[in-house]
Order: C-alpha cells, then sequence, then structure tokens
C-alpha cells in the first residue's frame, strides 16, 4: 500500500515553460521520486524527472530548499507537493 508524506509546498508556478516552484517545509526530494501536487482544484500524480535549485540542475534537495521542477498541468500556489512511498 502506497504512503504519502509532505515534503513541501508550491511557492508559484510558470506557465510558459511548465514549471513549477516549491519549497521543501518537511524533507528532502529527489530525481526518481513519485509525487502528488494536490490542492483545491489541484490533484496532479507523477514522477519528478529534473530538478533545479538556482538554475542548476541537481539529483537531490533537503529540508528548507527551494526547488524548481517540470510539472504536466497547472498546479496553485500553496498546493500541498507529497512524496508517494510504496508501504
Amino acid at each position: 500500500m502506497a504512503v504519502e508524506e509532505k515534503v513541501g509546498v508550491v511557492t508559484g508556478y510558470y506557465a510558459k515553460i511548465g514549471v513549477a516552484g516549491i519549497h521543501l517545509t518537511d524533507g528532502p526530494l529527489q530525481v526518481g521520486d513519485q509525487i502528488r501536487i494536490h490542492g483545491h482544484t489541484t490533484d496532479l500524480t507523477q514522477t519528478v524527472e529534473s530538478m533545479q535549485v538556482e538554475h542548476a540542475a541537481v539529483e537531490r534537495a533537503e529540508r528548507g530548499s527551494e526547488v524548481a521542477i517540470q510539472v504536466r498541468e497547472r498546479v496553485r500556489r500553496n498546493d500541498q507537493v507529497l512524496r508517494i512511498r510504496e508501504g
């Protein structure tokens, strides 16, 4: 059974490039993680395929970081970012 754990919150969405800005408030995130972005009108599940910190590609970012990831759909400020782990 899958377990969801909060790792952060969406701080912005950049429509032209399809990128979400995320503040990692509760845990680390790495490329390959399965995530769910959930809010009032948002419910998106996808794999993190690439991630940047201050315009530099990274494989992993720790709690407290501001990261940017490519997203398939529009997300909104304050949406919750959850990492999905197989329980």
